[in-house]
């Protein structure tokens, strides 16, 4: 998996990110790992532009997910459809694009009393989460990414 960090400047963050998508995959029972994902850091006025485009909300929030791929959480999606979308630049499938607000990521971050890096580690895996078909809409769906969600932080190691 090959991850296209954008706007994120020299971090540590991004290989610990990169772990927690390789470890997201696993525990979803998705073996296939030749995706690349477009990461972005991105501030309040164009996370609002963001959503209100795709979301007919008109204003900022702290992480947008766009997948390439219909995948059903935990099964992937068939290797038709991937080879279909191979990139020839780096013959890896592009699974999505995912946007963070660097200002909300702050504000949540102090909010909930922890660090900035936990927030943006969260904030990638849960939009990484949504690329590979996970979702919020119902209570069980919530519960079930969550508790998938912080599995994954937790044999990470991201502390609160």
């Amino acid at each position: 998996m090959r991850i296209y960090f954008q706007n994120f400047g020299f971090s540590p963050i991004k290989r610990k990110i990169k772990k927690l998508y390789l470890r997201a995959l696993e525990k979803s029972g998705i073996d296939f790992k030749g995706f690349s994902v477009n990461l972005r850091m991105v501030d309040a006025t164009e996370i609002q532009t963001l959503n209100n485009t795709f979301r007919q909300i008109d204003k900022p929030t702290d992480v947008l997910s766009f997948p390439n791929f219909n995948f059903v959480k935990g099964q992937g999606v068939s290797p038709k459809e991937i080879s279909e979308n191979i990139s020839i630049d780096d013959k890896l499938a592009p699974l999505g694009d995912i946007a963070i607000c660097a200002a909300v990521a702050k504000a949540q971050a102090k909010e909930y009393g922890h660090s900035y890096k936990r927030e943006v580690c969260f904030l990638a895996l849960h939009g990484f989460l949504h690329l590979l078909g996970y979702d919020h809409l119902t209570p069980e769906d919530e519960t079930e990414m969550q508790t998938l969600a912080k599995e994954v932080l937790e044999m990470e190691k991201v502390k609160r």
